[in-house]
């Protein structure tokens, strides 16, 4: 049993790589409907970009778990995590009161018309990336419980390089 849950688990975490993919200059909205450009964020930084929604549940609880720790995960390797929410206009109005009932401290940006999601072939949420200096230089998808320790340990992999 121990076996298979840990090759699922590196089933996850393969690394696909993006032959050194940069991240997008696209612009989106952060929570105050002014327009940001993602790779404004990413230049001289290493940070997560987490793709979640509203009525993704794996997605909450992956932001749950991560904020949990995400505290001490800035004070040992300086990372900050983006949030980009992909809800539509049927959903947006969802965002900011899950925000505050879970008390997230992340940068929230909305991809609303999925542009940033389509450039980066994501089929599927929760996503997460770990972008240095504007490059992807690890990505993964879905979550299970146990998730967030191994995207610390490449975080602290990649913020010691």
């Amino acid at each position: 049993m121990k076996k298979i849950y840990f090759l699922l688990l590196a089933i996850l975490f393969i690394n696909i790589s993006f032959a050194q993919k940069s991240i997008p200059n696209i612009t989106l909205q952060n929570l105050e409907n002014t327009p940001v450009k993602i790779a404004s964020f990413t230049e001289n930084k290493l940070i997560i970009l987490s793709f979640w929604a509203t009525w993704c549940i794996p997605c909450i609880n992956e932001l749950n778990a991560i904020n949990e720790v995400y505290e001490n995960w800035q004070e040992e390797t300086n990372v900050q995590l983006i949030a980009v929410s992909i809800d539509d206009n049927r959903t947006i109005s969802r965002v900011r009161p899950l925000i505050n009932s879970n008390e997230w401290e992340y940068e929230i940006l909305f991809d609303k018309n999925q542009d940033l999601k389509r450039a980066l072939q994501i089929t599927n949420i929760p996503y997460t990336f770990i972008v240095k200096n504007g490059v992807i230089v690890f990505q993964h998808a879905g979550y299970i419980p146990g998730n967030e320790d191994i995207l610390f340990e490449k975080i602290k992999e990649f913020s010691s390089n």
